[in-house]
């Protein structure tokens, strides 16, 4: 009789695959050149000065 994974094995497993995923989409992310993080940051700057 084979044991089932444990949940908590599940969720170390799920989050070493999030923090993997995550790692690789912010190293492609940072390598485009025209990325809009910049226009989000500009956007927030705008906006705090209306209030």
């Amino acid at each position: 009789m084979k044991r089932k994974p444990d949940l908590l094995w599940i969720l170390v497993i799920l989050f070493g695959l999030g923090v993997v995923t995550t790692g690789y989409a912010q190293s492609l992310w940072n390598n485009k050149t025209d990325a809009p993080i910049e226009v989000s940051a500009l956007q927030q700057q705008s906006t705090a000065f209306k209030r």
